[in-house]
């Protein structure tokens, strides 16, 4: 099939291909290049990913926010190989916030795991940039059918209706076009593209949950099926997503989108302390690893460590961190998947895109104490990674100093404070036009006219570890 010139396709074809503000926020209406689709093809092949040098961190006048100082030191490297929820984010019309153990009538009981040494206190922060788009039917509850059922469905506008998808109530949070999930072992922030709004059957925000909601599912259901074997599988429970969420908006329900995907979910690893007798020194310990349960059938032997490993997965822009607020230290983050500038790998309609193809997989070795963050795009595009440092650090701190109404000590409601206050700095950011901003240094390097913060839907889930207790 014949391809088109990459700039051809950034400027003319699907909405797919650019998120709906480029180069200010006030861009988010439809351009020239959106209304000009309508005669083009439905399908068409899009060329292979444009590689691009790394940010050369140009000054233009940039100094003021970014300090001068370099970031602060990450202690892991991202290599390429192949969560109970304390949250309570503001509702909207796709909300489930029910706390059901059989994932039908809400969230999924982290019972469905097997007691693991680590869990996740969770905490969630929303901003949407526009109110979100109700779900069309079929992924809504049907109007009741009997008047003995309670009255409040027949009060119920259809945008109000909890969302549903074979039989099942949808998993996670709607925040615009994004889809935000927390519990005891897993987080995870999708960004749908929101330029789908323009086009018939477009719903980006029902793509990212629904890739959410059967992402979850999957992980759930394998944990269950384990049981005390259970090791994770976070890119096939992702392929497995995609494939369903495509089965699950195909014909005859037809709806578009694409969303990128950033998930952390949180695991174990067992390392031994082994005694080794060398002549005339002392014992010295050697070390061997395992990422099995903790139960082996071989017993436990003196000296052993039960660490916390965390298994990061990213398909395009959304990124997760992981943050050490005792050292103010930046440990890990993963890094941002583009076909071009403001065009981020992801996974829908028409895209080149899978998660076996293309997701990458990190394996971070974290501690307790530590904060992991999933976040979209609205977040890292306002703000630089050392003011995120910061800003969760400053704010878990001040909660634990009691500083803040309600806080003291760290509680369950620790990240709940950590994640709105770390959505309330990067949207301070977006809604200034003069504000200096990652996405506007990165504009400028691609000699493009860039200014201000990015007006965007602004999710940030965070989640600290923790011993499990429970």
């Amino acid at each position: 099939m014949r391809r088109l010139p990459p700039g051809l396709l950034a400027s003319t074809l699907d909405p797919r291909l650019r998120p709906s503000s480029v180069l200010r926020p006030q861009a988010a209406t439809a351009g020239p290049w959106l209304r000009q689709q309508s005669s083009l093809p439905h399908h068409f092949h899009i060329p292979l990913p444009l590689q691009f040098p790394p940010s050369r961190h140009v000054t233009h006048g940039l100094q003021s926010r970014r300090s001068s100082s370099p970031a602060p030191p990450t202690t892991h490297d991202s290599q390429n190989r192949a969560s109970s929820s304390s949250s309570s984010p503001p509702t909207d019309e796709n909300d489930n916030s029910s706390t059901s153990g059989d994932g039908s009538s809400g969230a999924f009981d982290p019972s469905a795991f097997p007691k693991l040494p680590f869990r996740f206190d969770t905490g969630i922060g929303l901003f949407a940039k526009r109110t979100p788009r109700p779900f069309p039917p079929p992924f809504l509850s049907p109007p009741s059918g009997s008047f003995s059922d309670p009255l409040s469905t027949h009060n119920r506008s259809r945008d109000r209706r909890a969302a549903y998808v074979d039989g099942k109530l949808i998993q996670g949070f709607t925040n615009g076009d994004d889809a935000v999930f927390a519990s005891d072992y897993f987080i995870c922030a999708n960004d749908g593209v929101g330029a789908w709004s323009t086009r018939p059957r477009g719903h980006a925000g029902l793509w990212s949950r629904l890739i959410l909601h059967f992402w979850v599912t999957a992980i759930f259901e394998d944990a269950a099926r384990q049981s005390d074997a259970y090791q994770p599988d976070p890119v096939g429970y992702l392929q497995r997503a995609y494939e369903q969420t495509i089965e699950a908006t195909s014909a005859p329900n037809d709806w578009l989108g694409t969303t990128t995907a950033a998930g952390a979910q949180l695991h174990y690893r067992r390392q031994r302390s082994i005694q080794v007798e060398v002549p005339g020194k002392e014992q010295q310990q050697q070390s061997t690893t395992s990422n099995h349960r903790i139960d082996d059938g071989g017993g436990s032997s003196d000296g052993e460590v039960v660490e916390p490993l965390l298994y990061v997965t990213n398909l395009g822009d959304s990124q997760v961190m992981v943050v050490r607020p005792s050292t103010r230290e930046l440990v890990f983050k993963s890094t941002e998947q583009w076909h071009w500038f403001d065009c981020p790998r992801q996974l829908g309609t028409n895209s080149p895109d899978t998660p076996l193809k293309t997701a990458v997989l990190d394996e971070v070795l974290i501690r307790e104490g530590d904060i992991v963050l999933a976040m979209s795009d609205g977040v890292i595009d306002n703000l630089w990674s050392h003011e995120i440092v910061d800003k969760v650090s400053e704010s878990l701190e001040q909660w634990q100093t009691g500083q803040v109404k309600g806080g003291g000590g760290v509680d369950e409601n620790a990240m709940q404070y950590v994640a709105e206050e770390l959505m309330e700095a990067a949207k301070v950011i977006a809604l200034d036009p003069f504000a200096e901003s990652p996405f506007m240094e990165r504009g400028i390097e691609e000699g493009l006219a860039s200014e201000g913060g990015k007006l965007d839907d602004i999710s940030v889930v965070a989640a600290l570890c923790r011993k499990n207790d429970h």
